[in-house]
């Protein structure tokens, strides 16, 4: 027979934050973040505190988004039954805790609708899965402290740097969400970890993608353009409008008003997470244009209907014309450095063509254009370099 309260699974979900009873010291707190938990305040028989008053101590149950009411109400009564034995249910009490691998992956589950594609998730927990599961995925969560903290990161600090950064801020999200739901208290031990720089300082290098110089494009162009191929269309498009892969590789037609001459690039393709309006020239579409006949979904379609081309087709492509020491995405390189060097572009119309935020958060709100005509200035400039393997280099202001 299940145990009655004041509280219904309604209330439970919807109740204000606050401290809500339920009767006999059962309490649901819900957080001003919208945390719900459950606590339960007993008096310990015969145990007084400092000031030698009875011992009255709250504990916490779990989340209530994993901790149903009727549980929450049973372990209630169990904590009440010791406290009037005398007995303190902090060193007691049997309570189920979830491993930090089945809490991790409960965490990625609830995180999956906040990434901007299921790649990103799977890329958070791939990292969890290779280098933490093996060594704590099968401790409680409210174990994992400082030493099993380092475990993991140690070994990979100094040779895969990016990944155990990476790595360390996942350990940091699960256990702060366990914190969260009542399965842990203190202080995060990657916190601490990094508060005593325990591991050693590593000056990252940075790694640049290999760009063709500006002055070679034009006869890189000229080659490209004698090519039928899918792929050739598409890396001619994107070292015109210097897009990233992902964003002219996901290009469909309803992105493209052809009267305004505007491809607007939305923003869950975008590493800004913000719509991007592009400028069309003429020669880019000349390239588009004629790929409206094929009639599929997407602009640059690749060998499966109405699939678009793998984002390997391009870089594969330039090794197939043997181009070294250039990549597909350091065409944007070499597009920042011809605005800057040749065009003597303004800062911030370059680096709005490239779809690079400008300015700190208070000047973006005050500076709400995208410069879209000043940037087509630019790109019909740049159009008209690439194309012409005879052109002069004059200097265009925008």
């Amino acid at each position: 027979m299940a145990l009655s309260g004041k509280l219904t699974k309604k209330l439970v979900e919807n109740l204000d934050p606050g401290r809500h009873g339920d009767g006999n010291g059962l309490y649901l707190v819900v957080d001003p973040s919208g945390a719900r938990r459950w606590i339960v305040r007993v008096v310990v028989k015969g145990q007084k505190n400092k000031k030698g008053a009875p011992l009255r101590t709250d504990f916490g149950l779990g989340g209530a988004d994993i901790v149903t009411i009727n549980q929450a109400r049973e372990r209630a009564l169990e904590y009440r039954r010791m406290a009037k034995q005398g007995l303190n249910p902090r060193f007691n009490t049997k309570r189920e805790i979830p491993t930090f691998e089945e809490f991790s992956k409960q965490v990625h589950i609830d995180r999956l609708p906040t990434w901007k594609n299921a790649k990103h998730g799977q890329q958070w927990i791939n990292t969890l899965r290779d280098y933490a599961f093996p060594k704590i995925g099968r401790m409680p969560i409210n174990s994992v402290e400082q030493p099993e903290v380092m475990m993991c990161l140690a070994p990979i600090w100094t040779e895969k740097h990016e990944t155990a950064k990476r790595l360390a801020q996942r350990i940091k999200a699960v256990l702060d969400v366990a914190r969260s739901k009542g399965f842990r208290d203190g202080e995060n031990p990657v916190t601490a970890i990094k508060d005593a720089q325990a591991l050693p300082k590593v000056k990252a290098k940075v790694k640049h993608h290999k760009a063709m110089h500006w002055r070679d494009v034009p006869a890189f162009y000229a080659k490209l353009k004698k090519r039928n191929a899918m792929a050739a269309k598409a890396l001619m498009f994107t070292c015109l409008t210097g897009s990233r892969t992902g964003e002219v590789l996901g290009m469909r037609w309803d992105e493209i008003d052809a009267n305004a001459k505007v491809w607007t690039c939305p923003a869950e393709r975008m590493k800004t997470g913000e719509d991007h309006r592009v400028p069309l020239t003429d020669e880019m579409l000349s390239i588009i244009e004629p790929l409206r006949a094929m009639q599929s979904e997407y602009v640059f379609e690749g060998q499966k209907r109405h699939k678009p081309l793998s984002n390997m087709s391009m870089l594969m492509l330039l090794r197939r014309m043997q181009v070294e020491g250039a990549t597909v995405h350091g065409f944007r390189s070499t597009f920042r450095d011809w605005a800057s060097e040749v065009a003597s572009a303004p800062r911030e119309v370059a680096e709005m063509s490239l779809a690079h935020q400008v300015g700190t958060d208070v000047e973006r709100a005050y500076a709400r254009s995208d410069l879209l005509h000043k940037r087509r200035v630019l790109m019909e400039r740049w159009s008209h370099f690439v194309t012409d393997s005879q052109s002069n280099i004059i200097k265009v202001s925008v």
